[in-house]
């Protein structure tokens, strides 16, 4: 994928991963897009771990993969913060 594709994938996986663990109202457009592309990152090696393909382009699956891992970052940000 293309620089604009892994802006645009993130900014929604972290987005989605922001509202589901309500963090929403403390993010911005650009750590909703750190944490998209980190959290797809993530959730490729956890993908990995189970024999899986993590993400592979610009697709549904792919974007579940970076939403779990959108999910996972910031949970581990939630506990190490202590909130």
């Amino acid at each position: 994928m293309g620089i604009l594709s892994w802006i645009i994938f993130g900014g929604l996986a972290g987005w989605i991963a922001s509202l589901i663990m309500k963090t929403d109202r403390t993010m911005g457009m650009v750590a909703n897009i750190v944490v998209g592309i980190v959290g797809a990152m993530i959730g490729g090696f956890i993908m990995s771990l189970i024999n899986e393909s993590g993400v592979t382009g610009f697709n549904l699956y792919s974007f579940l993969v970076a939403v779990l891992g959108s999910v996972v970052l910031l949970f581990v940000i939630r506990v190490i913060r202590g909130k």
